[in-house]
């Protein structure tokens, strides 16, 4: 039975060697700075690349070598990381700070080199330090080879649908007062289509995306969650959209009125322009799952709204809006979230490997830290103890003075150690509210602990939401590896009948994926790439303050699957 789990590795590795073939080499310079836009009413100073906001797009093919060039003229510490992308044998260049890399200093450079294998779809690229990402990402459009065709028909135009969230302030200020109060961080002023917040809010009347379409047309909507904080309702109105894959995989055709995307995820998704000749606004707002828990956990009540355009339209008709979900609309975002599946047989599909070598059962939430020095911990929660997260009751810290690739590839002891427990030190009723604010349960210690898994080993991981301080919908990214969601559901993970659930046929292929809330997910991936690779809550106010992992993948026997040495221009500490 580990046969497929060779071939799985084996074909990985493979498709380096063949990129060399037909592969183009893509090149683009990154000028990371601050500049001016106004929005809101307000005359803001943001830091984006290029002066843009979202940043450029990078087009590529499958196969193509990447060559980024970022100049960091901010004047903040800065990594670039690529989502989603695999970095096979090239983990030097994934970018989370501390984790593959120091960081880029204000006036340094660092140049990312990378090859796109065995992917196609759409993922992006954001800064990895701090909330910079509100503001640096873009997409990363993955195209099949020359000569090489969709899974589905040719779409008239691609159009990157980029959804992210606006703060009137400076989001390093937001992250660093959180962090000061021991709190969660302010709540944004609005969201963002491609940018502009729509017509919903103040002084933004002409501050709107919009998109143009001719009638009979097939459009491919390229759509990316780049919000810190916040998953995402997206319709628009009178049209359905068939979601052709997640996560650059290709999915089974699914046909739905409303898609759900949480932090760090992509859809796509095709759109016929088969209504009447007119005006339909897109949506964007928000699905808050924490909103009802014992904390009572605040959020951005706004809908930010861009417009499809027909051909021939008149410019004095007022678009139809569609019905937007309840912020609370947990049954929705459910059934978008498991009823999708992979489309077997299509480009780079493998089968789930059968065998597992090592079974985790995670738990993930939030829970509280003594109140640190120069913290006030004057607001929520309690007053005397800060906001934390952890996983298995180990509240993540990252290095300072090494980074956890460099001190695996250089044998450097201190760093970390290997000891992340496999499963809960203490087991209870996880997801009981009466749990909220069990003493016992609250305080999970800090450290830099993490496993170590054997190179082409197979990884299976249950996440187990918890009730301390409040039950929540956590959008779980895992660095390096596309992953097979096998299960979701709600309530304690119950593996005498839940495993009986598993879809181990086509179950959707994922880098991120949203544990229910107060329910639990069930992945597996196997370990095929060598390198540390960072695990993490991709809402950036909890991923600073713990509810983050890391996985060290060993080198295998071979030198093509050997990690490299660091790049000589690697930043240091």
């Amino acid at each position: 039975m580990g046969r497929p789990v060779f071939l799985f590795a084996s074909s990985l590795l493979l498709m380096v060697a063949a990129t060399t073939v037909s592969a183009a080499t893509v090149e683009h310079s990154f000028y990371v700075k601050n500049f001016s836009v106004t929005r809101l009413c307000n005359r803001q100073v943001i830091t984006a690349v290029n002066d843009s906001l979202p940043g450029p797009s990078l087009r590529v093919r499958e196969g193509d070598k990447l060559i980024i060039h970022v100049f960091n003229m901010s004047p903040y510490n800065m990594t670039i990381h690529w989502h989603g992308v695999f970095q096979l044998l090239s983990a030097w260049a994934d970018g989370p700070e501390m984790i593959t890399q120091c960081a880029i200093r204000p006036g340094n450079k660092f140049t990312y080199k990378f090859r796109i294998i065995n992917q196609e779809g759409t993922l992006f690229w954001h800064a990895h330090s701090s909330f910079l990402r509100a503001t640096v990402h873009g997409a990363i459009i993955i195209r099949p080879r020359v000569r090489h065709s969709y899974p589905f028909p040719t779409p008239y135009r691609e159009v990157p649908i980029v959804l992210g969230e606006w703060w009137n302030a400076n989001v390093v200020d937001v992250e660093t007062q959180a962090l000061a109060l021991g709190v969660g961080p302010n709540i944004s002023n609005a969201y963002t289509i491609n940018g502009w917040p729509g017509d919903l809010y103040p002084c933004s009347q002409n501050q709107m995306y919009k998109h143009r379409v001719k009638q009979g047309k097939t459009y491919l909507l390229r759509i990316i969650n780049a919000a810190v904080n916040s998953h995402l309702f997206y319709k628009i109105a009178n049209h359905n959209m068939t979601v052709v894959a997640v996560d650059a995989r290709y999915t089974n055709p699914y046909v739905t009125d409303v898609v759900v995307i949480s932090p760090g995820q992509t859809v796509d998704v095709l759109l016929t322009a088969n209504q009447p000749v007119g005006s339909y606004y897109m949506t964007a707002n928000n699905y808050a799952s924490a909103s009802g828990t014992a904390v009572g956990v605040p959020f951005d009540p706004t809908t930010s709204r861009g417009v499809i355009i027909y051909q021939g339209a008149s410019s004095s008709t007022t678009p139809l809006m569609p019905v937007v979900p309840a912020f609370n609309d947990t049954p929705t975002a459910h059934k978008f979230f498991t009823e999708l599946t992979s489309l077997v047989g299509g480009p780079h599909w493998v089968p789930v490997p059968l065998n597992v070598d090592h079974k985790m059962f995670v738990t993930v939430g939030m829970g509280l830290d003594v109140c640190p020095p120069n913290v006030s911990c004057l607001g929520r929660p309690p007053v005397g103890a800060a906001l934390s997260a952890s996983m298995n009751n180990v509240s993540f810290v990252s290095p300072t003075s090494l980074s956890l690739l460099q001190a695996f590839f250089f044998n450097v002891g201190g760093v970390y150690t290997t000891d992340f427990p496999a499963n809960p030190p203490v087991q209870f009723d996880y997801t009981n509210p009466s749990i909220n604010f069990d003493p016992p349960l609250l305080f999970a210690p800090k450290g830099t602990r993490i496993t170590k898994v054997k190179f082409n080993s197979t990884v299976e991981m249950v996440m187990q939401n918890t009730a301390i301080i409040g039950v929540e919908n956590h959008p779980m990214h895992l660095h390096g590896f596309d992953f097979y969601v096998l299960a979701q559901g709600f309530g304690n993970f119950n593996p005498a009948t839940d495993t009986l659930n598993y879809n181990l046929v086509n179950p959707q292929m994922r880098n991120t994926v949203s544990v229910p809330v107060g329910g639990w997910a069930v992945i597996r991936f196997v370990a095929n790439n060598p390198g540390v690779w960072f695990m993490h809550c991709h809402f950036d106010g909890h991923m600073s303050i713990g509810l983050s992992t890391a996985f060290i993948v060993e080198n295998g026997p071979t030198p093509d699957t050997t990690l490299p040495p660091p790049p000589t221009d690697l930043p240091q500490c």
